[in-house]
């Protein structure tokens, strides 16, 4: 875990949620810059299995999502003192920050999505297929350990057989939607090779608070790297009207 607090600010704490490959070291500077932007102190955690996080020996649950909103977060949670907090969520650490917040009435005063799968579509799952074969190649696994050491197999199997499990294709958000009732942004890239703007639409629909969509024109699944600058105006100007 990493903190980075530009002082003074008694503004909630911005918490991240990385994705499915993902660690607190390769959100790389956008944490800091996110600080900067909002003025509010940004934490971000490596989940269980990933990063420099303690091994999982087993695999995720189908309901994996769910999952860390009802038993990993209020950890969390409770181990940093958190009792208001806002959440930004990059891919299925999206799907987690909605979780989360559907759970965490009193706590959760805002969320950001970037590039959110909302339910199982065929795109997500293609995608899925194609990098799960670009990881075959030994120099591209090799970026994978980089980050997270002797956990880099854990971490991609983790991620390719759930989601391509027949178990996971029902799973979608629309019963955590209702109960999300904290204002939220969804941005999304138009050229996301993981979902369609289907998924923003559809959070956008199903969240029983306000909601504003984002769809950024000839972007990709990373916003926060292709878009920097206009996320970081978007999370700024969505999080300074809280």
């Amino acid at each position: 875990m990493r903190r980075w607090n530009p002082g003074g600010n008694p503004r909630p704490p911005i918490v991240l949620l990385h994705d499915s490959l993902g660690s607190v070291e390769q959100w790389r500077d956008f944490p800091e810059a996110l600080a900067g932007a909002t003025g509010m102190e940004v934490i971000a955690y490596d989940r269980l299995g990933f990063g420099r996080s303690t091994p999982r020996p087993e695999r995720p649950p189908v309901d994996f999502v769910t999952d860390e909103a009802r038993r990993f977060f209020p950890a969390l949670k409770g181990a940093l003192g958190l009792t208001r907090f806002a959440l930004l969520g990059h891919s299925v650490g999206g799907a987690m920050a909605l979780a989360i917040a559907a759970a965490e009435h009193a706590g959760c005063v805002a969320v950001v999505t970037e590039a959110a799968q909302a339910y199982v579509e065929e795109r997500t799952l293609e995608g899925i297929r194609a990098a799960r074969a670009e990881f075959d190649r030994p120099e591209h696994f090799a970026r994978l350990s980089r980050w997270h050491g002797a956990k880099a197999r854990w971490v991609l199997d983790a991620w390719a057989e759930v989601w391509l499990s027949p178990g996971f294709r029902s799973w979608s958000l629309d019963e955590q939607l209702p109960a999300v009732i904290c204002p939220v942004l969804v941005i999304h890239g138009d050229r996301d090779a993981y979902g369609s703007v289907a998924f923003p639409r559809r959070i956008a629909r199903g969240v029983g608070g306000p909601c504003e969509p984002a769809i950024l024109e000839g972007c990709g699944h990373v916003p926060h790297r292709e878009r920097r600058e206009e996320v970081l105006r978007l999370a700024a100007t969505f999080l300074g009207r809280l």
